[in-house]
């Protein structure tokens, strides 16, 4: 019993030796994890689309393609509160005659259903519109505005080329300070006299959050445009914007009941060369705006000073004392176009 016993485990012994030792080569090991191959990259998340003249938040691509359109307010005392101001994305103030100023609203983002009230061009409107390939509403020109509004090849949408679908007349106030246009009616009339109604719009400059530079802090800054006309923007820092106060008086939009405010003031002095006269013995201005100039840039509370240079095709560009860029706060802003030799006062 003893030597079977024995004799099992040698002949076991044998067989488990003769099975590692069989082959030229060791059992090979295999994991069960897969090849490491690199760290898979995350996707980035698409830019947002912008519109041009705000920096703010477009819809989609395809709406940045919309025709700019730019209308020409009034700014006489009949003619406030005006009517959707605060909707525009850019707006011109400029001195007419009699120190009265005259708006240029840019409409892009945002098309009100009623502006105004919509006065006369003026030749800076000849600089001012092609800037951004814009179609130009207004109503009432001297022959020399038209001529040039004619040879620059502007769409004009005005009364006196006879467009009158788009316009409406008020009845709170007399003529001429009650004629109001909209903005998508603008468009629609461009479309069925065969005008542009998509274009490429050139746009403003505007910083990112990691982009916002330092300047000097001031509280509000006092325009003189005129003895008739003398502008006051304050900042509010609860809104991060600045409220515009006309003569003293806080400066309101009909459409909204509130304050008009702007994210960006710009002050950009020009060239005023007396072009003509009217009945009154009133001067008309020929202000250039394709050049360069002088400028103060306001936003968040703050002063940036540099220059501005303006070309043909596209809207001003603002740089400061170094040559770097000074960038806009997203959001509207107001060009106040004075004259070389207006001093403005800050605090």
């Amino acid at each position: 019993m003893v030597r079977r016993i024995i004799a099992t485990l040698v002949a076991l012994s044998l067989v488990l030796f003769g099975a590692a030792g069989c082959g030229d080569k060791e059992a090979e090991v295999v994991s069960s994890w897969p090849d490491a191959i690199g760290e898979r990259p995350s996707e980035k998340p698409p830019e947002p689309v912008l519109w041009p003249l705000t920096g703010l938040e477009a819809p989609s691509a395809e709406a940045l393609t919309a025709r700019v359109v730019s209308i020409k307010v009034e700014n006489s005392r009949e003619s406030r509160p005006q009517t959707n101001l605060q909707a525009a994305d850019v707006v011109y103030e400029t001195v007419t005659e009699g120190g009265i100023t005259r708006f240029n609203a840019l409409f892009h983002s945002q098309a009100p259903e009623v502006v105004g009230p919509v006065r006369s061009a003026r030749l800076s409107d000849v600089d001012i519109v092609p800037q951004y390939n814009a179609l130009f509403c207004f109503s009432g020109a001297s022959s020399a505005v038209n001529a040039k509004v004619r040879a620059s090849g502007i769409d004009n949408l005005s009364e006196d080329a006879g467009i009158t679908r788009p316009f409406t007349r008020s009845n709170d106030r007399p003529r001429p300070h009650n004629l109001y246009a909209s903005v998508a009616g603008l468009r629609a009339e461009a479309e069925r006299r065969g005008m542009a109604t998509t274009a490429k719009v050139t746009g403003l400059a505007f910083a990112k959050p990691s982009e916002m530079t330092t300047g000097t802090p001031v509280a509000s800054v006092d325009i003189p445009f005129s003895s008739y006309n003398k502008v006051t923007w304050n900042y509010d820092s609860a809104s991060d914007s600045y409220l515009r106060v006309n003569n003293s008086t806080p400066f309101t939009d009909k459409a909204t009941g509130q304050q008009v405010s702007a994210r960006n003031v710009v002050v950009i002095w020009a060239k005023y060369t007396a072009a003509s006269r009217d009945k009154a013995g009133s001067t008309t201005y020929d202000i250039a705006l394709v050049g360069n100039g002088r400028a103060s840039v306001f936003r968040n509370g703050q002063v940036f000073n540099g220059t501005w240079e303006g070309a043909a095709d596209a809207p001003p560009v603002f740089k400061a004392e170094d040559g770097t860029q000074i960038k806009l706060q997203p959001g509207n802003t107001w060009f106040q176009v004075v004259d070389t030799s207006v001093n403005i006062a800050m605090k």
